[in-house]
């Protein structure tokens, strides 16, 4: 079946691209950019007027978010009205408003101020959502720097997150059906893809999970929070060496060990939110047995022993998906969860792979696809896969 949700205008993705990479290559230096998000200022006013003169010299005229006051947000979200909220976590609280001027409903993320993001995570989230534009990536509307105030303004994404409807999901919701697991992965995928292929140098997300997937009224997702993203190595270096960060079991094996950051490093965290996708499992389940607590170690044995893949479909599916596809999926999910990064598919190929398996219907031949790497996917998944995944009728 065609996901036409993931068809895009390729006249407007190559002027977004073409103006992306315009304004970032300009501001190359990833450590200018941690540099002026650790400034301390004196007062607010100077605070308020640096920041907006830092974004205005680096979009180069592309940035579109605007400058809300906190009167304006509190005015959209009744006084930040308890009834309001629709999500909280380390970083703060979300609320549900509406902008009267734009005639628009907003989700205004409200930072925690005494909370884990502080002024360089606002401004890096600021500069990267009003320079990168893609159909899977949420919207920034606007931001808000009043006084000791840090809040987002984003597009209000009428489904929640991945993880309200995949991980401890409430008695009311109905379980995600298998295509549309199918077509929440591959949207995710092709934000990726866009971040470390269209940004020059590429944008390491580094914090890829289940809660930072959006969903609008079609469930089509989008990639949220960019506070911990990074600018990716450019030269010849191979990697950006930073203080590790992020969400435990979601983190590549290497970055968690030695701080070295790779786009790889994405690819991994993506391998483990598309094997939560399949199973219906977190990643760190402690409620569960000692050996099926880590989702990844629990699944390592079974990704070689064909007889069990039935085992690692989410039970709320109830056995409806088809068996090929549940192997051809555990397949792309193994390749992405490699220990080695340097095996790991590049993101492109694994959203080739995903719309292979996306568009295949019953009885379809199976047609082989190039992957934007020039290697062709179907056979390098059929390689690497678990035993038998791939096997034709």
């Amino acid at each position: 079946m065609k996901m036409s949700c993931f068809s895009c205008c390729m006249s407007e993705e190559t002027v977004n691209r073409k103006s992306l990479k315009k304004s970032i290559q300009e501001y190359k230096d990833a450590k200018k950019l941690a540099s002026f998000a650790n400034i301390s200022f004196k007062s607010d006013s100077s605070k308020r007027r640096y920041i907006a003169e830092e974004i205005a010299k680096i979009g180069k005229g592309n940035i579109t978010a605007q400058i809300f006051s906190f009167s304006d947000l509190s005015i959209a979200t009744q006084n930040f009205n308890p009834d309001s909220l629709v999500g909280e976590g380390g970083f703060g609280r979300v609320y549900k408003g509406h902008i009267e001027s734009l005639n628009q409903d907003v989700a205004v993320k409200q930072l925690d101020r005494n909370g884990f993001q502080g002024n360089r995570e606002f401004l890096v989230e600021v500069l990267l959502l009003s320079l990168l534009h893609h159909t899977n990536l949420v919207n920034l509307v606007g931001y808000c720097a009043d006084g000791d105030q840090r809040i987002l303004v984003y597009e209000y994404m009428s489904n929640g997150s991945l993880e309200d409807h995949l991980l401890g999901m409430s008695p009311d919701k109905k379980p995600l059906d298998w295509n549309t697991r199918m077509k929440i992965a591959e949207g995710a995928a092709r934000g990726l893809e866009y971040l470390h292929e269209a940004a020059n140098p590429p944008v390491i997300y580094r914090d890829f999970k289940a809660s930072n997937i959006l969903l609008d009224g079609e469930f089509n997702p989008k990639l949220s929070d960019f506070g911990l993203a990074k600018l990716g190595p450019t030269g010849d270096k191979s990697h950006v060496s930073t203080r590790v960060m992020g969400t435990y079991g979601y983190c590549a094996p290497e970055y968690a060990l030695t701080g070295q950051l790779t786009t790889k490093s994405d690819v991994y965290s993506f391998g483990v939110v598309f094997l939560e996708i399949i199973t219906g499992r977190r990643v760190i389940d402690n409620s569960r047995p000692s050996e099926e607590q880590n989702l990844v170690t629990w699944a390592q044995p079974l990704f070689k022993d064909k007889r069990k893949f039935s085992l690692m479909a989410d039970p709320s599916l109830e056995g409806n998906y088809p068996v090929k596809g549940l192997y051809q999926a555990l397949a792309i999910a193994a390749m992405c969860l490699q220990e080695e990064a340097s095996v790991r598919p590049l993101i492109s190929d694994v959203v080739t792979a995903l719309a292979f398996l996306s568009n295949k219907e019953e009885g379809d031949d199976e047609e082989k696809e190039k992957s934007p790497s020039g290697r062709n996917t179907v056979d390098d998944v059929e390689k690497d896969a678990p035993d038998g995944a791939w096997e034709r009728d």
